[in-house]
């Protein structure tokens, strides 16, 4: 029993417990934000948090606010994401179909390299609009927990559909045609 009570046994457990409650606190905040997912599960569409970015041309910034009345498909990427490199001929073929009918594929490039973010969207032949979040806040915001991650915001600025992963063609068809058929 003394030995148990000795100085190495007790910093031995401390740093044990330590190490698992640090763990949990990682896990536990690297989950997805429940609330959104929560909210559209049960078909509430709740504001999409703002946001002003630098666009990845380099040349200004863009704002959600900007994209009022339109259906913006947020996608947030990295170049170094194999499933974002897969998903994006997808993308910009929906992108190219919606963007007649009043929405866009908004690409969000998180904590990356420029010139990296720059090459991938030559390689892919993207012509949709990119911002870059260098400090992730928007990964903050919107609860991205991993890449790639893809938000579908509503004619009014509210979250409609959250897909966290790729997105596939009948993931898109099941969520774009209803909301680009709403009312502005």
């Amino acid at each position: 029993m003394r030995r148990l009570l000795a100085p190495l046994p007790i910093a031995v457990i401390s740093i044990v417990v330590a190490l698992v409650a640090l763990l949990g606190y990682g896990l536990a905040s690297k989950s997805p934000d429940s609330t959104i997912d929560q909210a559209v599960a049960s078909g509430q569409r709740e504001l999409a948090p703002a946001f002003a970015l630098p666009r990845l041309s380099g040349a200004g910034r863009t704002t959600l606010a900007g994209y009022r009345g339109k259906v913006v498909v947020l996608n947030f990427w990295a170049s170094w994401c194999v499933p974002c490199r897969r998903e994006s001929p997808l993308l910009e073929r929906w992108h190219r179909r919606i963007s007649k009918q009043g929405g866009t594929v908004l690409g969000i490039d998180l904590l990356d390299v420029t010139s990296d973010a720059r090459a991938f969207v030559r390689r892919y032949r993207l012509s949709y609009p990119m911002v870059r979040d260098r400090e992730g806040g928007s990964q903050h915001d919107y609860g991205v927990v991993g890449y790639p991650e893809t938000v579908v915001v509503d004619r009014k600025g509210r979250i409609a559909a959250v897909k966290r992963g790729p997105v596939d063609e009948a993931w898109l068809r099941a969520h774009l045609p209803r909301l680009l058929a709403e009312p502005k």
